[in-house]
């Protein structure tokens, strides 16, 4: 099959490659793969970024979610069968999902949302499971709290406003005045222009904020939140928590706590808990999504679509941080 790889870790272009289709488990579904999304987490495994949680065997294929068909099915697969149209955030030990074919494991995709395309489909796993762990099982907001979500129109962005407000929360949200729009007929009760105004010190009494940014902005999110809120960051650094939880090792997590330092004290001076979220797979959690979905109450947000021979050329338009929305490759 063709694939986009990297063969060493570093700021290189993806190669597109002829490679063995994966072999098929038996818990495995065989998946043609018709549209995969590009997404941060892809710049940080290509330079190496998170080799301390994930390493990898090159030469490897990267991406990490899709949407496609079933071509062919593991013994034991109960919930699939050859013809289904599927989408999908496969474990991060099996990532690949830039390539024509990928074998996931059936627990780590749902069925695609009958109202959505393969492109639009693929533009949700990782986002929405991503934004579904930080406001419903991390933050465990409800209606009627407020909660803060950085960076509005960027592709968790634009999912995470739009689940929040299907969960009856009031949202308030950074972004640019090339975003404002987009963000406010996704729902956004409050918009902050992070060019020209200081969230920091416009909100406060939050219950929860979900930061997609980490550094000074995420140092900066303390101040927003009221006493026993929470903060729930993708790019901020690991905690010793998470290290405990992920099972990291005593090595690892006394790293983790010590790089976490500042973090720590923020947390006991302003009485707000911090987690880092590294988001599991679940075909579970995306039957929810699905069901927002084609109910109307959640719509994909795409920027581009880019045909697949063109993938280094959709990575270096995401990496510029211009998107609005998903950037997707169309690969079938």
């Amino acid at each position: 099959m063709k694939a986009m790889i990297i063969k060493k870790y570093g700021n290189y272009p993806l190669q597109l490659a002829d490679i063995p289709t994966p072999a098929v488990g038996d818990y495995d579904v065989l998946a043609e793969i018709h549209a995969a999304s590009i997404n941060p987490i892809d710049f940080k495994v290509r330079d190496g970024k998170v080799r301390t949680l994930l390493k990898y065997n090159m030469p490897l294929v990267l991406g990490n979610d899709f949407s496609g068909i079933v071509i062919q099915v593991g013994k034991n697969v109960k919930k699939f069968k050859i013809g289904d149209e599927i989408y999908g955030r496969p474990r991060k030990d099996r990532i690949g999902t830039f390539a024509e074919y990928i074998s996931v494991h059936e627990e780590d995709i749902a069925l695609k949302p009958h109202n959505l395309s393969f492109e639009e489909a693929a533009s949700i796993p990782l986002v929405g499971l991503t934004s579904y762990q930080a406001l419903h099982d991390i933050l465990q907001l409800t209606a009627g709290q407020k909660v803060l979500i950085q960076a509005g129109a960027g592709g968790v962005g634009t999912f995470a406003i739009q689940l929040a407000k299907a969960m009856g929360i009031y949202v308030a949200t950074t972004t640019s005045d090339a975003g404002a729009e987009l963000v406010k007929s996704l729902g956004a009760d409050q918009i902050i222009n992070y060019k020209t105004e200081a969230f920091d010190k416009i909100l406060q009494n939050y219950d929860g904020v979900f930061d997609t940014i980490g550094g000074e902005t995420l140092e900066k999110a303390f101040k927003t939140v009221k006493q026993g809120g929470q903060i729930v960051s993708v790019s901020g650094l690991p905690n010793a928590r998470f290290g405990k939880e992920y099972g990291a090792g005593f090595i690892k997590t006394n790293i983790f706590r010590l790089i976490t330092r500042k973090l720590s004290k923020l947390e006991a001076k302003h009485k707000v808990k911090y987690s880092f979220l590294f988001m599991k797979p679940s075909g579970s959690q995306l039957e929810v999504i699905s069901e927002l979905i084609e109910s109307g109450q959640i719509k994909p947000v795409i920027d581009q679509v880019f045909p697949f021979v063109e993938a280094q050329k959709a990575m270096e338009y995401s990496e510029s941080g211009r998107a609005k929305g998903k950037i997707i490759l169309k690969i079938k």
